[in-house]
């Protein structure tokens, strides 16, 4: 892929300050007949004509008595209501002609995520086909960080670009393009280890699981940051998973472009943390690959050596995230870093157990999970925590070798996959997130397909992670 067509930071921003703005009443549905009695005769017979009772998701468009637009209203319903999404605002984005909008009447509590929801409104993956976003702008509300949110915003957008991107333009060679872009642009460092390299460097599984790709297999590393304490991301880059030797049926290969959604998350994560500059020493470490299928495939059986000297027992070569990883998570600990987070479209049984919209996480500090959580809740963005659980530790272990990279039994998949990883941190802190990456159905301000999970959260607490 040329630069020319590489993933770029898009810009999702607010209106400018000066701007002359539509004020967007937010009204809760048993507070509007309080609003109505403190507004002029006209505009309480246009509403209640309009039939408009505050209902999550509803608008109006109010006229002055010289039939032009005055004012405009927004249903926020009830807290009951609101309890079931979030981002309940991007709808009205949606709803609402093209124009700038000021909010009025929003508890200031709830403006970020709102104000955060309107600008994620304006995303669109255009890159193949002109699409429609939400053409109604907003002016930040008073009280919020609007630079802090529109540089979340364009992380956002860029783990959304890159898991939308198909593998025919977004093979491991792409995902390095992009990393550079990225490095670029906030004057990183960038250091890449391809195809034989990779053996001769010490990362085999890397190097086993992509070598039958037409595209060689590579370890992206890139570092920023000169003071501070040292956080390392590791992200899955499985560009496309066609299962190898064990190959997948087609309605589960269908999505596999996506299967390198961890690595856009640490990267949507990355471009947020360097663009608020923290006073962080950052490393991103991106095992990219394609698990295709040809002579040279890794079968069923083999049993490899890993970066760390542990031996792997292959007993699906459609487990291959974890062999990937563990070779990355090998290399990041060796630095010693103050935490280290994996993020991984790593197992179905995630899915299973938690479904697409929540993150689930593995983490066995106290601290780690308490800043992590009150995070999640303040900037909506749901996590939730899965065990470390030791007594699964024999279920991978399969007597011929250290450690089985696709236990049988089927049982606590997602466990099992955590387990095999912290095998491979030593005594780093350590949390491991197996996420989806992908919004199956359209939700306010998250369109169907690809998504970043965790990430906001994982900004949010990095500060009480890392006593900065």
């Amino acid at each position: 892929m040329t630069s020319s067509t590489s993933p770029i930071v898009k810009t999702l921003s607010f209106a400018a300050a000066d701007a002359d703005a539509i004020p967007l009443h937010v009204i809760e549905s048993h507070a509007l007949d309080a609003w109505l009695e403190t507004q002029p005769g006209h505009t309480v017979a246009w509403v209640r004509a309009a039939g408009f009772n505050g209902a999550l998701g509803s608008t109006l468009l109010v006229p002055g008595a010289d039939g032009e637009i005055a004012l405009a209203l927004a249903g926020y319903g009830s807290a009951e209501a609101r309890r079931r999404g979030r981002f309940h605002l991007a709808d009205c984005a949606g709803a609402l002609p093209e124009g700038i909008y000021a909010l009025a009447g929003l508890d200031p509590t709830r403006a970020a995520e709102e104000a955060l929801g309107w600008l994620l409104s304006g995303y669109a993956f255009d890159r193949y086909a002109s699409q429609r976003p939400a053409k109604a702008r907003l002016k930040a509300p008073e009280g919020v960080d609007s630079a802090r949110l529109e540089i979340i915003a364009a992380g956002e957008a860029l783990t959304r670009d890159l898991i939308n991107t198909p593998a025919s333009d977004m093979g491991p060679a792409d995902l390095e393009v992009a990393c550079g872009a990225l490095a670029a642009e906030h004057g990183a460092t960038i250091e890449v280890i391809r195809g034989a390299a990779l053996l001769a460097q010490n990362l085999p599984m890397i190097h086993t699981v992509g070598r039958a790709a037409a595209d060689e297999p590579r370890l992206i590393d890139m570092a920023w940051g000169n003071a501070g304490p040292t956080l390392t991301l590791v992200g899955k880059g499985v560009c496309f998973d066609t299962g190898g030797l064990n190959l997948k049926p087609g309605a589960s290969m269908g999505l596999m472009k996506k299967d390198m959604g961890g690595a856009a998350t640490v990267l949507g994560l990355a471009h947020m943390i360097m663009a608020l500059e923290l006073p962080v020493r950052l490393r991103v470490l991106i095992p990219a690959v394609e698990n295709a299928v040809a002579g040279n495939a890794f079968r069923p059986g083999d049993i490899l050596t890993a970066r760390n000297g542990k031996t792997v027992e292959i007993n699906n070569t459609d487990a291959e995230g974890r062999l990937v990883l563990a070779d990355a998570l090998s290399l990041g600990a060796e630095g010693a870093p103050d935490l280290m987070v994996s993020m991984a479209t790593l197992t179905g049984a995630a899915r299973v157990a938690v479904g697409p919209d929540l993150a689930p996480y593995y983490a066995d500090d106290s601290a780690l999970v308490s800043a992590l959580e009150q995070a999640a809740a303040q900037v909506a963005d749901p996590v939730w925590r899965l065990p470390f659980h030791d007594p699964y530790e024999s279920l991978i272990e399969p007597g011929i070798a250290d450690l089985d990279n696709a236990p049988k039994g089927g049982f606590a998949g997602s466990v099992t996959a955590a387990l095999f990883l912290r095998r491979f941190v030593g005594d780093t802190r350590y949390m491991h997130f197996d996420i989806y990456g992908w919004n199956p159905t359209t939700a306010p301000a998250r369109p169907k397909g690809g998504v970043g999970m965790g990430a906001r959260a994982l900004l949010e607490a990095l500060p009480r992670m890392l006593d900065l």
